[in-house]
């Protein structure tokens, strides 16, 4: 792709001039960026495939090791036991740099084939590189992809060149790996306070927020660190729901030590429209306690607002379902009754604890309560379409001792139903 601006001009010419990765960096990435099997036998015998060194263990039977340290090379091992002799892998590391004022963050893949009884063997191969400006612009250089016949998004093609590409929403998607702790820093992260941890994010993300939204900075500086993870975690944006809130904690000196938790108690207060802007609520001296009691009051209102939307649609179902009102038919026993109203029926669901509430909506339904002594005992529905009991639930849609007999008795009394249907 060709440059098709100044700042990508730029981009092209500086990245000219770029060194290629280093020694140290790629056996720094051999050394921390692969995961090195231990690969066991049936007898326990330990064989690292980074150095070839094998030792005994005590068999798979009775040995629940997963992870352990070569003796030899000192090398943090993953245990399988399997009859594999062969363990290839591809793994991605990050190197964090900075050339003729821009930051780099150059993606390298390296690629270990493992073998046992001998050193594991390296290559490696720099696959993409995202060019960041001073003013968080940024654009991408990367190798060409496999993008035919293939499911994988990083089929990179090893031996054609970096070039500048086309903004894609798969090179975002490339994994970050490990992370090159000779981080080379641009004057203007520097002065955001970032010290080289990126708290789970990507470090274009990272970088690109510092460099571009003031409110991050301020995160990081005042080592609102938990919360700058989480509002980031849920889309940047999302600080705009927030940050109000969060300078009041901050000018009061209140820690926030469970972000997830706090974020959540911020959205229970706006929505019963308390003031954002008192400490009074967003700096709670107990914030598990008021989150409980305001998740609490939330879950009402919720419970709430659904019965007001099944109840907006009691005319519909008086219209569907009034022809079989005042229908009751007993054994002298058991007496069942159609429920005449989505009220009933919502009070139905509630009080045996199922699901039948939202029942009232089935057009093929008919929903019938089946009580001894004025108390209820199953929920019956019966299919309009084919005049049968579809089910009959107890509490908790456990059946009853009368179960079979309320069913008998439903069933007994399907005629009446059919008068009135034809009706």
């Amino acid at each position: 792709m060709k440059a098709k601006n100044k700042f990508q001009q730029q981009i092209v010419e500086a990245s000219k001039t770029l060194p290629a990765i280093s020694k140290t960096q790629a056996q720094w990435g051999y050394d921390n960026a692969i995961e090195h099997i231990g690969r066991r036998t049936d007898k326990g015998t330990i064989t690292c495939t980074k150095c070839g060194h094998s030792w005994q263990g005590t068999g798979y039977l009775v040995d629940t090791l997963t992870d352990c340290i070569c003796p030899n090379c000192k090398a943090k091992l993953t245990v399988k036991t399997t009859k594999q002799r062969v363990f290839n892998g591809s793994y991605y590391m990050t190197v964090v740099t900075t050339h003729k004022g821009y930051q780099v963050l150059r993606t390298v893949m390296i690629k270990s084939v493992g073998k046992v009884g001998k050193r594991c063997e390296y290559t490696h191969s720099e696959v993409m590189q995202r060019w960041i400006a001073p003013s968080g612009k940024h654009c991408t250089f990367a190798k060409l992809r496999q993008t035919m016949g293939t499911m994988y998004y990083d089929s990179w093609i090893f031996h054609t060149d970096m070039e500048l590409r086309q903004e894609n929403d798969v090179y975002n998607r490339i994994f970050t790996g490990e992370v090159y702790p000779r981080l080379k820093l641009i004057p203007e992260i520097k002065r955001t306070g970032f010290k080289n941890s990126f708290y789970g994010q990507k470090p274009l993300d990272m970088f690109r927020i510092l460099l571009t939204d003031s409110r991050a900075e301020t995160l990081l500086k005042t080592g609102y660190t938990n919360l700058l993870e989480r509002i980031m975690d849920m889309g940047w944006k999302k600080i705009e729901n927030y940050w109000q809130s969060i300078r009041i904690c901050i000018r009061n000196g209140y820690k926030i030590e469970d972000a997830t938790l706090w974020c959540d108690y911020i959205d229970n207060l706006r929505f019963f429209g308390k003031d954002l802007y008192n400490a009074k609520y967003v700096c709670p001296t107990n914030l598990h306690a008021e989150h409980d009691r305001y998740m609490r009051k939330k879950a009402k209102a919720d419970a709430q607002a659904e019965l007001e939307k099944q109840l907006e649609k009691e005319a519909e179902y008086r219209e569907a379902k009034a022809k079989f009102f005042g229908l009751v038919f007993s054994d002298g026993l058991i007496s069942v009754r159609v429920l005449e109203s989505v009220a009933d029926i919502v009070l139905e669901g509630k009080l045996m604890h199922h699901c039948v509430g939202s029942y009232h909506s089935k057009t093929d339904s008919l929903i019938l309560s089946a009580c001894i002594d004025g108390q209820r005992i199953e929920t019956i529905e019966v299919s309009l379409y084919q005049l049968k009991v579809v089910q009959s639930r107890g509490v908790c849609n456990k059946n009853t001792e009368h179960h079979s007999r309320i069913i008998n008795l439903v069933e007994s009394n399907i005629p009446l139903i059919e008068e009135r249907l034809a009706a």
